[in-house]
């Protein structure tokens, strides 16, 4: 898996939005016990402070990442993280109301009172909702899909532990065990998908994004397994114990559970590179839906005037480590394309079938040269993935998703394409787009993508998709 180091407060925006509350409650509350029971908002110097203490507090959570762990922090260390997180606060403010000579008008103990009440209701707040997400089960139904492959002996106590402490958010989709055959039962309501022989298959066929082993001394660890899950684009959560260098690209100790593992990924994001791309994808989703409102005015009346049908498209495709989505497009093919496309198998310039391309297909509408296919030629098919993309299925740059099809002929190296979002373009589609026939070839441009991600090279990978477009060179 493409690994995101720390998402820092992004990661808990509700606990933001409720420090939002409250802060602008003690303001209020701070106003009425100094002034008497008057809006505050209706002064203009306090209206402009309860916006300055808002734009204060964002960023000090900000750049402090005041809510990192806030799941697993006790009584006394969430005190001491308010009242710091509280003094930060108050200190800007005072400094904002000295260096624009504002002070003498705002009264010192509405700051003070403010800074008093925010600290106890703040607190208060934090405990009262970490109770509740945990009370409610809330804790621990994330997005993010993890393995657990341990012994018979510790699968009870492995899947306790990280079900009573899963703070990172993981869904346990299932339990392996290596040194028993249980497949098909159920432990603590977890079901038992694979054994030793038959583990890597059930990765590389299942959506998994994250795999913790947790194994008794007696039992070897099992290097050759562990890599070959890194190189499928895995990341590897290993509880320490005696161990040496394994082949992922970055490691790091982390906490999983109550236990202390290395984490061995391909490539790791830190929480502000996760939160740019998202942000890229958000405003690049936008314009291109817009855009993608303006094509469908243009294109439909064609596209349904020489084959009368649907004007979008939809197909099934697997997208990050396995997790199936449905991918958009401008239907540029006639209506029984895919029962055709068997018959056409044949002349697929792509080596084994791992994916489908053709010279000249008869499934387009019109031919190469009619409506079809200048969408096709200039990718106007594929705008409507900007909607998959502001959906958070795909990203601007990624990997091409592949089909079901295609993926269930996938081996087990062929996986590393699943270890990141799929993308409307990337590596390989401005390094020669339609022009590459060889599946290895892609694979290795793919890989190369995800090992040395940043965020300068999306910008360049995007920039270069343009040129290539309008310089047909080839389809998406």
């Amino acid at each position: 898996m493409y690994k995101k180091a720390n998402l820092g407060w992004l990661k808990h925006w509700d606990f933001m939005i409720l420090d939002l509350v409250c802060l602008q409650v003690a303001f209020i509350s701070a106003y009425f016990i100094r002034h008497g029971v008057h809006l505050a908002y209706e002064n203009k110097l306090y209206r402009n402070m309860a916006f300055v203490l808002f734009l204060i507090q964002v960023c000090v959570t900000f750049f402090g990442e005041s809510f990192k762990n806030v799941l697993k922090r006790g009584y006394y260390k969430e005190f001491t993280a308010t009242f710091k997180h509280v003094c930060q606060i108050i200190l800007i403010a005072v400094f904002y109301l000295f260096a624009t000579q504002t002070g003498e008008g705002y009264s010192r103990i509405t700051l003070v009172l403010t800074g008093i009440i925010y600290a106890v209701i703040s607190y208060i707040a934090r405990i009262l909702w970490k109770k509740y997400l945990k009370t409610k089960g809330v804790v621990g139904k994330g997005n993010r899909s993890l393995l657990i492959i341990t012994s018979e002996e510790m699968m009870d106590i492995v899947i306790d532990n990280i079900r009573n402490n899963n703070y990172e958010g993981f869904q346990i989709i299932g339990i392996s065990l290596l040194d028993a055959d249980r497949v098909g039962e159920t432990i603590n309501d977890v079901p038992v998908v694979a054994t030793m022989d038959n583990v890597e298959e059930y990765v590389c066929r299942e959506w998994v994004d994250e795999v913790f082993l947790n194994l008794p001394k007696e039992i070897p660890l099992p290097r050759d397994l562990i890599n070959h899950f890194i190189e499928m684009g895995i990341t590897v959560h290993l509880k320490l114990i005696e161990m040496a260098k394994l082949e992922g690209e970055v490691q790091r100790v982390e906490r999983l559970g109550s236990y202390t593992v290395l984490t061995s990924s391909i490539n790791m994001a830190s929480w502000k590179q996760a939160f740019y791309k998202r942000a890229m994808d958000i405003v690049g989703g936008l314009i291109g839906c817009i855009i993608t409102g303006i094509l469908y005015l243009i294109v439909a009346p064609c596209i349904y005037i020489k084959s009368p049908g649907p004007i979008f498209f939809s197909q099934v495709r697997v997208g990050k480590n396995g997790k199936r989505f449905k991918l958009y497009k401008f239907r540029s093919m006639y209506m029984d394309a895919e029962k055709r496309k068997k018959e056409l198998m044949a002349q697929n310039r792509v080596k084994d079938g791992m994916m489908f391309k053709l010279d000249h297909d008869p499934r387009i509408i019109g031919g190469d040269k009619g409506i079809g296919g200048f969408i096709r030629k200039y990718s106007i098919d594929e705008f409507p993935q900007f909607w998959n993309v502001l959906k958070g299925d795909m990203s601007l740059v990624g990997t091409r998703p592949p089909t079901i099809d295609e993926w269930d002929k996938y081996e087990l190296h062929h996986r590393v394409r699943l270890a990141i979002k799929p993308g409307i373009t990337g590596m390989w589609q401005v390094s020669g787009r339609s022009d590459i026939t060889d599946f290895e070839e892609v694979v290795r441009l793919d890989k190369e993508y995800i090992t040395n991600w940043s965020l300068g090279l999306d910008m360049k990978i995007v920039m270069r998709t343009v040129g290539v477009v309008f310089g047909k060179s080839g389809a998406m």
